[in-house]
């Protein structure tokens, strides 16, 4: 079994990520019993069947948008976002909608080209969850967490601005 990062821990991985693979299409695949992440596509293909069942999550890939979850994202034990390389940072958008549109409150983890740089950021996109690069150590990741103390920005996580947030001694207001 897998481990992943979720809310600041290593921990076991118990959901399978279903990907088509070549001849599949999102109508026809058998999507197995136990825990399992579906496609987005997939999801909208088999909905009726699918959102009666309490262990399937949904998987949104970097072209794809947070929105087509508007109606069932309350219901979704699990969201992830696929990130197909380092360098596309769709995710981080589509994160952020899915926290702050969706008011989804529930796990949301980052999967695929998953790297220690990104974590601290993909936290702040509202990301809880962290299927690290298989190839990569978890326990290096785990510290990308924690790369900076204070973020300026608001986010997610934190609403206010840093200089909203300092009060310096002889300032006035």
């Amino acid at each position: 079994m897998r481990n992943i990062i979720k809310d600041h821990q290593i921990v076991a991985d118990d959901w399978n990520v279903l990907r088509l693979e070549e001849g599949q299409t999102p109508e026809s695949v058998a999507v197995p019993a136990g825990k399992v992440l579906v496609p987005l596509k997939v999801w909208q293909a088999q909905h009726a069947a699918l959102v009666l069942r309490a262990d399937v999550g949904v998987w949104i890939d970097s072209d794809e948008g947070a929105e087509a979850l508007k109606e069932d994202a309350a219901k979704l034990p699990l969201i992830a976002v696929n990130f197909p390389k380092f360098a596309d940072g769709r995710g981080y958008s589509i994160a952020y909608n899915v926290r702050s549109r969706l008011k989804y409150a529930g796990e949301l983890r980052a999967i695929g080209d998953v790297l220690r740089d990104q974590l601290f950021y993909m936290q702040r996109a509202g990301f809880n969850a962290f299927a690290v690069r298989e190839d990569k150590d978890i326990n290096d990741a785990l510290k990308g967490l924690s790369d900076f103390s204070q973020p300026y920005q608001n986010s997610t996580d934190i609403k206010a601005p840093l200089f909203r947030r300092v009060h310096r001694d002889g300032a006035s207001a």
